[in-house]
């Protein structure tokens, strides 16, 4: 780190604990700016920095550093990281992902990413599920939906008849 960000994360009052998350994240590419606002964003909710894990993860997942202090600023970037990550490795856009994660933040009802992810493989679009989490759909209706759609989308038209063996 450059020393004029050490100095500002000794201002912080950064601890040792600190300090070893802080090479994690280094280690993972985060900037030395994003570091100290990590530091200062968990200072700022009267915590200690300790979600090294969910931003490594995060950035493996393909999100910005941006969107990373984004998630970091509600205070539940430990919770919404492994969301966030599961939502991107069934396909879906950092903006779709973001949104959900938003509606979380918010506490505002969301489909869980199984129920998401489930939906997805039936063949619905980004804006098809995301038009139902407006609507307010439930993890439960969403499994009856998906359930609906497998069925609808498995039947081939045959028949098949059984015989009794002679």
């Amino acid at each position: 780190m450059f020393y004029g960000k050490v100095q500002e994360l000794k201002d912080l009052n950064t601890d040792d604990l600190e300090v070893a998350q802080l090479v994690k994240v280094k280690q993972a590419g985060i900037s030395d700016d994003a570091c100290v606002s990590l530091i200062r964003m968990a200072h700022d909710h009267k915590h200690t920095f300790a979600s090294a894990d969910a931003v490594v993860n995060l950035v493996r997942g393909g999100f910005s550093e941006p969107e990373i202090l984004d998630m970091a600023q509600t205070d539940r970037i430990d919770t919404l990281s492994l969301d966030a990550v599961t939502l991107r490795l069934t396909g879906l856009s950092t903006s779709f992902v973001l949104h959900v994660l938003q509606r979380r933040a918010q506490g505002l009802p969301t489909l869980s990413g199984a129920a998401i992810g489930r939906l997805k493989n039936t063949g619905l679009t980004e804006s098809q599920i995301l038009q139902r989490i407006n609507e307010g759909m439930t993890d439960e209706q969403a499994e009856r939906e998906s359930a609906a759609r497998e069925r609808a989308r498995n039947q081939t038209g045959f028949v098949r008849r059984y015989r009794r063996r002679r």
